[in-house]
């Protein structure tokens, strides 16, 4: 069964109060064409998991600019002035968490695992609400999994099975959060026959991918 679909089909999937990650750093690595159709679509009450929250006016800084989004849990909002504004307004509720823990949180999503422990952010805003977990003397603060319901990833290229390559730094957070969603819609640049992609140039293995849109 092909897993082809339109960037029209993908956004169908998309409602109202859904939790979505999308792949990118700034917008390097992001899935913009499928971006784009969910800003026509209009979907409101989103929360976001991404590693940054772009620019407003391009890929999910522009969801934020159309103030689609309830709440984003992040790393950075700097380079998004919509994102600052809305959260000062208190408009948009603003997780931060340090790039290195919201990673390792997504991958705890799609390992099964129920969360880690690290000293990051001890005894700043980070820890505010979170369990002090003590191990042989040194202090930890537990830092919860991450999932979604849906994942956008940006690829490079995709075999006509899914399995995905991402080129230089696009792969960044979209091999993480392909494993850590409940469906996950994977936009490729390029899509070459199965076979073609060199098995040691696959980042992300077909099985964890739902749904293809060529970009």
């Amino acid at each position: 069964m092909s897993k082809f679909i339109t960037k029209e089909q993908a956004v169908e999937k998309i409602h109202d109060g859904m939790s979505i990650m999308v792949g990118g750093f700034l917008v390097v690595g992001t899935p913009t064409s499928i971006i784009d159709e969910l800003v026509k679509k209009g979907v409101k009450d989103i929360t976001l998991i991404v590693n940054d929250s772009a620019f407003i006016d391009r890929g999910i800084g522009i969801l934020i600019a159309k103030k689609m989004v309830k709440k984003v849990i992040t790393s950075y909002i700097g380079s998004n002035p919509a994102c600052i504004e809305q959260y000062n307004n208190k408009e948009l509720e603003v997780e931060f968490v340090p790039q290195g823990t919201l990673a390792e949180r997504i991958r705890c999503g799609g390992a099964g695992l129920g969360g880690f422990l690290t000293p990051t952010g001890l005894g700043t805003i980070v820890e505010e609400g979170k369990q002090r977990i003590t191990v042989d003397g040194k202090d930890y603060l537990l830092e919860k999994a991450l999932r979604a319901d849906i994942a956008l990833i940006g690829a490079s290229i995709s075999d006509e099975e899914g399995n995905l390559f991402y080129k230089g730094t696009t792969q960044n957070f979209n091999p993480l959060m392909s494993t850590a969603a409940n469906i996950v819609i994977a936009e490729a640049k390029e899509v070459i026959k199965t076979g073609e992609l060199p098995i040691e140039n696959i980042h992300t293995p077909a099985i964890f991918v739902d749904f293809l849109v060529k970009a």
